[in-house]
């Protein structure tokens, strides 16, 4: 869901500061800090990505499914013995 925010510009005589809020729905779902310190990357002229150096861990992890072992022999049936070479059905190349 987009969140549309304006691009304030505040002008000094010596400089300028350009400045995006964040709409607070936006900083409570992404967990932000008080003073957090966060990177700017451009992307492009029309994406401008925001990186978290030090975001939370994530609530909810994703763990991989534990494999049973009887899964471990999983493959070994179908492979064809090569001590014998009677037991290959793949042709022999002619010469």
């Amino acid at each position: 869901m987009p969140f549309p925010t304006k691009v304030q510009l505040i002008k000094r005589r010596a400089s300028e500061q350009w400045y995006i809020n964040f709409p607070s729905a936006l900083a409570q779902a992404m967990d932000f800090a008080r003073g957090e310190t966060v990177e700017w990357i451009v992307e492009h002229k029309s994406l401008l990505a925001l990186r978290r150096p030090h975001a939370p861990a994530p609530v909810l992890k994703k763990t991989p499914p534990v494999s049973s072992t009887a899964s471990s022999n999983s493959g070994k049936a179908a492979r064809p013995s090569t001590s014998s070479p009677a037991s290959s059905s793949a042709p022999k190349p002619s010469h």
